[in-house]
């Protein structure tokens, strides 16, 4: 996807070729708004279309619609100009009772209401297109010679210049978020996954705030983010290296072998006109790749995402380092207190179980973990995004929150590439069984996409997770998110954004 140079456009078919490889998929029943920096395409955001229709309070309706369109794309602070597409799902000269305006289209009056919004804003609008089923045409141009009904077909879109280029450098249009048949099958289920996370799961749950365990869930889990993307390589269990539940190291092991729009409810897609930022570059290699976990491992992971402490302390890691998780935590205060300090109690038994043992076969060496008990795994470390290195502890006072994390507001730009290793782990998860550790797995990713700016394909997720696993709180608490309109943080701002094509692609 990388391309250091710009990608020409020519037409408005490039254009419009463009906008469904930067949402991932050709846009149904949707309006796109895309900003310009000169003659240079910026951010791009993708919202359902208003229901057709007339009555009273529509016109209040339709401003309202136009001023938040706007307030999304004022985000891109380098713009001067903006473009609209309105993607219908009937032919471009249908479906024109509505019109109040007479220039023969149903989308007169929000076309109205936008340019009135976006002038305003300091974005006037260069141009725009209505798209349909079979035919597309200039929203304002009525020259039968060039825009005569039912206008020119949509294949000179499929078919343009850029669209190809887009295809050649690797790019590809999906499915719509959400669409029949667009959910991977889940894989056939390993019992000894199964067998593993029970395993680990009684294991954790008298561990739930114990902080030795904490950190070697944090250890294991930073080890299988950078193995997925090529930066580590997870151990290869072999039989006899270490027993469960035993000091690592000391035993044997059964561990086996080896800136885009809303949805219907209201959620916002942004996507940006650029691949990923972040701590270096996914290996291509190992990202085109099945990820492979050990059941051993598989299970833990499963497991470890059951308890939603641990669950969002891993998120928090992936996009703002693991100083960030740590500090969160502990003001949380899911920590009990360590033996022998001065607030655990003197006559309470020190009964918390101990060693932590370890998924991964081998000893493990490197750095002694502030728990005197478990000694913690060696981790890479990798360049940070935008501020201090992952795993390293920066200034005094910049550890951001979780909350600040989780809605995208700090750091000021997030680990882009460690989340693609976060992301490939969790699908990988979330296709070897079913239950909790499933429902969460999906749901992370759906955050992830949030980040992006693709509340499509969040929302998608968001309610596969609700299928499978009815009333899992987190998906409930993001998806409602979504239907408020709330736009990530990062997502909002072109610097820290998500880019899926390079800086300069267009």
């Amino acid at each position: 996807m990388t391309a250091p140079d710009h990608l020409r456009i020519t037409g408005p078919e490039d254009i419009l070729g463009f906008i469904p490889h930067s949402l991932g998929y050709w846009p149904e029943n949707s309006l796109v708004a895309m900003t310009l920096q000169g003659k240079r395409l910026g951010a791009t955001l993708r919202v359902d279309l208003p229901v057709p229709g007339g009555g009273s309070g529509r016109s209040d309706m339709l401003a309202g619609f136009a001023r938040n369109v706007v307030a999304y794309l004022q985000a891109d602070d380098a713009a001067d100009g903006s473009l609209l597409a309105f993607f219908t799902d009937t032919d471009a000269d249908a479906d024109t009772e509505t019109d109040s305006a007479g220039d023969g289209h149903a989308w007169a009056d929000l076309l109205k209401e936008l340019e009135l919004a976006l002038e305003a804003a300091g974005l006037p609008l260069r141009d725009a297109w209505i798209i349909g089923t079979e035919f597309w045409r200039n929203a304002h141009c009525s020259d039968p010679d060039c825009c005569g009904m039912p206008g020119r077909p949509v294949e000179q879109i499929r078919n343009s210049r850029l669209n190809a280029e887009m295809v050649y450098r690797g790019s590809s249009v999906g499915a719509v978020p959400g669409a029949q048949g667009t959910t991977p099958a889940p894989l056939p289920v390993d019992p000894a996954v199964s067998l593993a996370e029970c395993g680990w799961a009684e294991q954790f749950s008298p561990r739930r705030r114990d902080r030795a365990q904490f950190d070697q869930v944090l250890d294991v889990w930073t080890i299988a983010m950078h193995a997925a993307i090529g930066r580590e390589r997870l151990p290869v269990p072999a039989p006899g290296d270490v027993a469960r539940g035993a000091v690592p190291g000391a035993g044997t092991t059964d561990a086996g072998t080896t800136f885009s729009g809303t949805t219907g409810s209201g959620t916002p897609d942004a996507g940006t006109d650029a691949g990923t930022t972040g701590s270096g570059t996914p290996d291509p290699w190992t990202i085109g790749r099945p990820l492979q976990l050990s059941p051993e491992l598989a299970g833990y992971l499963r497991a470890s995402l059951c308890i939603p402490s641990w669950r969002d302390a891993v998120l928090v890691m992936a996009a703002a380092g693991r100083s960030a998780a740590e500090r969160g935590a502990e003001d949380f205060g899911i920590f009990d207190p360590d033996p022998g300090s001065a607030a655990f109690p003197a006559n309470t038994p020190a009964s918390r179980p101990r060693p932590t043992p370890s998924p991964l076969p081998g000893p493990m060496s490197g750095p002694a973990s502030r728990s005197r008990s478990a000694p913690r795994m060696p981790l890479p470390v990798a360049p940070g995004s935008g501020g201090s290195a992952a795993g390293t502890v920066p200034a005094a006072g910049a550890v951001p929150g979780y909350g600040e994390v989780l809605l995208g507001l700090a750091p000021s730009v997030p680990d882009w590439t460690l989340m693609v290793g976060l992301e490939r782990v969790l699908e990988r998860l979330g296709r070897l069984g079913d239950g909790e550790a499933t429902a969460a797995a999906v749901t992370a990713r759906g955050w992830i996409e949030w980040c992006r700016g693709r509340g499509s394909y969040a929302d998608a997720l968001y309610r596969q997770a609700l299928q499978g696993h009815p009333g899992y709180r987190l998906a409930e608490l993001l998806a409602e998110l979504g239907r408020r309109g709330t736009l990530c943080g990062w997502a909002a701002r072109r610097e820290a954004a998500w880019q899926k094509f390079a800086p300069d692609a267009a």
